[in-house]
């Protein structure tokens, strides 16, 4: 490390590492969250500001965190320190985390988002504890009663978007109806479609079919103003592109995304090892590497970085618990894009338009 840590003065102090003026756009980073922990983030977060040009605020224990950055060349990068002196474990209750844990770095990250001094907020840590308190620090948008996960779903020539992937167990017809006037608006603003065609996910296509919650969401759906719905999906649509936005409850969304991940990785696997038996085969896995790599590229967790919990008052990305540095790097990606398309005040218009 080049240069000398400033002494600290207590948990909202900045410790600067490298520039002493940050640039425009700052996301705070959980240090500590993530299967990883700091080994994991702090390359992540020297990657982002490498390869982005952003600043990063490394929120955690800073003595931990300075022995990490001190394996680094870190000379004119934009990496600052933000002490928080608590950690909330991945086991943890997010009502727990909560009361107990008020200078945890996951809070601490929030409140700079809600106080300014951080433009959005990266964590891979306990997903309860980081909704929880990014709805209770930061609050819901007007015209949301519930934050929901947007996860992005490879498929064939692009993406699809899955709104809820996890944040909510139990949902009413109302709340699906916001998740498809949010998934609109992040399908618009962060992957360009100008005209997203939005489907509830359900046992079948016709209006029929279904629970009480998707027959009475999809009779809701059909009024929204901004929203091109084209009725029921079902599971195989949620991977063929048949809708640009997948709406359901958080249950059902969480099941179909891990199911729809592990079928992609079983996949790529049992085909390599079927590849590898014999001369022939082998030698069929060295012409085929090439398209095989670039599968692996698109099902791989890590290239997408993390989901935005949209329906809350600032930008606070998700990363996966296993997440490595290079899901940081793009969970940082993803947070400057939701602020440089300003996502928040777009689906803020487009609930009150609703």
């Amino acid at each position: 490390m080049n240069r000398e840590l400033p002494g600290r003065q207590g948990a909202m102090e900045n410790a600067p590492f490298g520039l002493s003026h940050p640039s425009q756009l700052t996301i705070a980073l959980d240090a500590m969250g993530g299967d990883g922990g700091v080994a994991v983030t702090v390359e992540g977060a020297i990657g982002a500001t490498r390869e982005m040009g952003c600043s990063v605020v490394l929120v955690g224990i800073e003595d931990t965190i300075i022995r990490e950055l001190s394996r680094f060349e870190t000379q004119g990068l934009e990496i600052r320190i933000r002490h928080a002196s608590e950690v909330v474990e991945m086991h943890e209750s997010p009502s727990t985390a909560l009361r107990k844990k008020k200078d945890s770095s996951i809070r601490v990250a929030v409140n700079m988002v809600r106080e300014g001094e951080a433009d959005a907020m990266v964590s891979a840590g306990n997903t309860g504890a980081v909704m929880a308190t990014g709805l209770i620090i930061l609050g819901p948008l007007a015209g949301v009663e519930r934050p929901a996960i947007a996860a992005q779903v490879p498929i064939l020539g692009g993406y699809t978007i899955l709104v809820d992937a996890g944040a909510n167990v139990d949902c009413k017809p109302r709340h699906l109806v916001q998740f498809a006037i949010m998934g609109t608006v992040y399908a618009r603003k962060i992957l360009g479609n100008s005209h997203p065609r939005v489907g509830l996910l359900s046992i079948g296509e016709e209006e029929t079919k279904g629970n009480e919650l998707t027959k009475e969401a999809f009779r809701a759906l059909e009024d929204v103003s901004g929203v091109d719905f084209i009725g029921n999906v079902e599971g195989v649509d949620v991977f063929n592109g048949k809708a640009d936005v997948v709406v359901c409850d958080g249950f059902t969304g969480n099941i179909a995304l891990k199911m729809g991940e592990s079928a992609a990785w079983s996949t790529l696997t049992y085909f390599k090892e079927e590849l590898s038996r014999g001369v022939a085969g082998k030698a069929g896995l060295l012409i085929l590497r090439g398209a095989l790599e670039r599968f692996q590229r698109r099902i791989d967790y890590t290239e997408y970085g993390g989901a935005p919990l949209l329906g809350v008052s600032g930008v606070i990305i998700i990363a996966h618990g296993r997440s490595t540095a290079k899901a940081i790097k793009n969970g940082i990606r993803v947070a400057g894009e939701c602020v440089k398309n300003r996502m928040i005040e777009s689906i803020r218009e487009g609930v009150a338009q609703n």
